[in-house]
């Protein structure tokens, strides 16, 4: 057997939301709200949710894509990681997370190495992002200084996903060119931050303001979104996300995010890591789940209340940030929690509704 079956696959991914539902747990205690939470879950809150819940994630879905047993040590690796960080042994949980993402880089470099083209490379730089995020956590080094790393991780991986099907619409060589050299400088941009974190944060923002840029201007969903159905919603989902993107990027470039108490911190990163990369997961999730599970997940409108309360709750939080308002930012992270929850249960439903439907029909 070269693949692993579509049924074995489901406890890999079980690891990968242990780590989001207790990342987002910790998250909230963070906020200074009072939910149940285990104390590493508050402590590592940015590990759980960025290495162990998409790294597992985002490593399992390259496995399916490869089609071998060995690639799908990583999404393992990873999901235990998430396990031991939980468990008050991170030195432990990191290696395995550093062992998760290299057999993942690995797995990368293998599919570029089979089709040699310009997503598959950045999509092979974004899981050295994650690489190098991990090794610097397990190095000792403070979880922010792997944010840039993780940041880098997440946006060239959909950004290479973009631009796989950028080639749908007419999008010039040059732009295409251009977008790499982007993707190039903006994992740079995150490495040089290891050395000199300010400078290689200002950098990497304004790098990914103009990502968001190339991204409204080239991405098929800006034709897509005219449509209707699925296609709609998806589209509704990037340019959202997009729009979030070139917030956070922006935020990160005026180069003083982690002064005036945190608050352009916590607006910058969460404007990226949940306006724009959950609106993403939210847009894809239909896609993704019957890639990796073979479970159908049919399309409802239903799908746009966890979407829009996904972005109305953000701005109320990001508003709180910007606007020094307690009240507001923890009411909008409570919605952001909310949101997830929603959609992880309508997913659900749906999914149970269509293998209902299929079992009534055979």
């Amino acid at each position: 057997m070269s693949d692993l079956a579509p049924a074995a696959r489901a406890p890999l991914l079980g690891l990968g939301f242990i780590a989001l539902l207790l990342g987002v747990s910790g998250g909230l205690v963070r906020l200074g709200l009072t939910v149940p939470a285990v104390a590493a879950g508050i402590a590592w809150h940015g590990a759980l949710m960025a290495s162990a819940f998409f790294g597992t994630l985002i490593a399992l879905e390259r496995a399916v894509a490869i089609g071998r047993l060995w690639a799908y040590l990583a999404p393992a690796a990873s999901g235990v990681g998430g396990i031991f960080l939980l468990a008050g042994e991170p030195r432990t949980g990191f290696a395995l997370l550093v062992a998760g993402s290299a057999l993942f880089l690995l797995a990368s470099a293998s599919i570029w190495m089979r089709h040699r083209a310009l997503h598959t490379g950045l999509l092979a730089l974004g899981s050295l992002g994650l690489l190098v995020a991990n090794l610097v956590l397990l190095a000792g080094m403070p979880a922010e200084t792997a944010v840039p790393s993780w940041i880098a991780f997440l946006t060239l991986t959909i950004g290479g996903e973009r631009l796989e099907l950028s080639r749908l619409s007419p999008v010039p060589r040059a732009a295409r060119a251009a977008f790499g050299g982007i993707g190039v400088a903006l994992l740079l941009s995150a490495i040089a931050a290891l050395a000199a974190f300010h400078p290689g944060l200002r950098i990497g923002g304004v790098l990914l303001v103009v990502i968001a840029a190339w991204l409204v201007r080239y991405d098929i969903a800006m034709r897509t979104v005219r449509a209707t159905g699925l296609t709609r919603y998806i589209a509704l989902c990037l340019l959202a996300g997009y729009a979030w993107l070139a917030l956070g990027g922006a935020l990160l470039a005026t180069g003083d995010a982690l002064d005036n108490g945190r608050a352009l911190w916590d607006a910058a990163l969460h404007s990226i890591l949940l306006g724009f990369v959950f609106s993403m997961v939210f847009g894809h999730g239909p896609v993704i789940l019957p890639a990796v599970l073979r479970v159908a997940f049919p399309y409802s409108v239903v799908l746009y209340a966890p979407l829009a309360l996904l972005h109305l709750s953000l701005v109320l939080r990001v508003a709180g940030d910007l606007g020094s308002s307690v009240v507001l930012r923890e009411v909008g992270g409570a919605g952001n929690a909310l949101a997830i929850a929603v959609f992880i249960l309508t997913a659900a439903v749906l999914a149970l509704s269509r293998v209902r439907a299929a079992c009534r029909g055979s």
